[in-house]
């Protein structure tokens, strides 16, 4: 797959630019409008190009704190706009336990992309993209070894910018999760699930990549409500009213963990990364803009891990599991763990404890207020799933 690079395309600064705001319900679309604009958005992303919007569906049930929020979505589609990038479409991947489509609903998208125009694509569906052999110019850590027969990547996205919007939040398997975690969905199939015990080298992979292959990278990240404990899905959150942006993914990763309460150049895939130049861990080498004083506060975030992300920390990282790659996720074995897992995510853990978490935010945290009011129309939060995952279709 053939692709040089815009001629314009800057280079990442020694001392890369981070924006960070506090923000409030009533003023947070503005607030990532003027958070772009901090960011240098036009600076980071080619004006000639389409845009890809990364959304986070990480889980199509709603639970604050763990997918990409509505107003961060609007947000950074007019903040977009005010730059003059008009031509934007999102991206939805899938994994085992979520259903992208569900999700666009009842997460709040829908409204948004209707609202705005905003054509949806999937990288699972072939009349969308399709998945083509790449070979990385960049030395590669581990992808190679992974995937003998030659690493795959999305033919939609070289060419094009892409803007990633995770949130703030911890994750079983990283400790935390965000712009370079990411692109995991977008740019892995959905053989993902072979990369799990070498995940840091992973994202770092995965960096270099997307910064051969799109002509601009950029991220917005929501800590509104930032979410502790055995993410990324099953987190507990946290009203941080805290967003952040910038063109580095490593920087913005950088200042999210500390926030969080963790040293970023301790965490393999942000140390990689800034060793290999990939961008910038240190925060004494990132200029931060905006409300400068959130750096001086620590959230002391745990992670920890639930009964899903138990077994998979047990069977990609322990002895003697860790030695049966292939025939535990190569092989058709590895659909009875992906229909536990989806079992005990949407059957157990959602209706049982994940619910009664979602009702206490919706009812008393101001973002579930705005959530309902603004974003919800469509909005259904059942007991219990209405159609089990084996029987759903992928």
């Amino acid at each position: 797959m053939p692709f040089t690079p815009a001629p314009w395309k800057r280079c990442i600064a020694p001392a890369p630019r981070v924006a960070v705001l506090r923000t409030s319900p009533a003023t947070v679309v503005d607030d990532y409008r003027r958070l772009l604009h901090l960011a240098r958005v036009e600076e980071s992303l080619d004006p000639a190009a389409q845009t890809i919007l990364k959304d986070n569906i990480t889980w199509h049930q709603l639970h604050p704190a763990v997918n990409t929020t509505p107003w961060q979505l609007e947000g950074t589609i007019l903040g977009l706009r005010d730059h003059g990038y008009a031509d934007l479409v999102d991206v939805h991947n899938h994994t085992v336990v979520t259903d992208p489509f569900k999700g666009e609903v009842n997460l709040g998208f829908k409204p948004v992309y209707d609202k705005y125009e905003i054509p949806v694509k999937y990288n699972f569906r072939d009349a969308d993209m399709k998945w083509e052999l790449f070979t990385p110019q960049a030395n590669m850590l581990v992808l190679p070894r992974i995937f003998p027969h030659g690493i795959r990547i999305p033919d939609y996205f070289p060419g094009r910018n892409i803007v990633q919007l995770p949130t703030m939040k911890t994750h079983t398997y990283t400790t935390y999760t965000g712009a370079m975690k990411n692109a995991f969905g977008g740019l892995l199939s959905a053989m993902r699930h072979y990369t799990h015990t070498w995940i840091h080298e992973t994202l770092v992979d995965l960096l270099a990549i997307g910064q051969e292959i799109h002509t601009g990278m950029f991220a917005t990240m929501d800590g509104t409500t930032a979410g502790e404990g055995p993410g990324p899905r099953t987190v507990l959150p946290h009203d941080k009213n805290i967003i952040i942006a910038s063109a580095d993914q490593v920087a913005i990763d950088a200042v999210a963990a500390t926030l969080m309460g963790f040293d970023p150049l301790s965490l393999p895939c942000l140390r990689l990364a800034h060793e290999g130049g990939l961008g910038m861990g240190d925060l004494t080498h990132i200029e931060v803009v905006g409300d400068r004083d959130v750096l001086n506060e620590r959230w002391n975030f745990k992670v920890g891990a639930n009964f899903a992300t138990g077994v998979g920390m047990l069977l990609w990282r322990t002895w003697p599991f860790n030695q049966m790659q292939k025939a535990l996720f190569h092989t058709p074995l590895v659909k009875v763990f992906e229909s536990a897992s989806a079992i005990y995510h949407d059957d157990i853990k959602y209706p049982l404890e994940s619910r009664k978490i979602v009702d206490t935010w919706l009812r008393d945290s101001p973002w579930g207020h705005l959530f309902t009011t603004e974003y919800a129309s469509a909005l259904t939060i059942p007991d219990r799933p209405a159609t089990p995952p084996w029987k759903r279709k992928a």
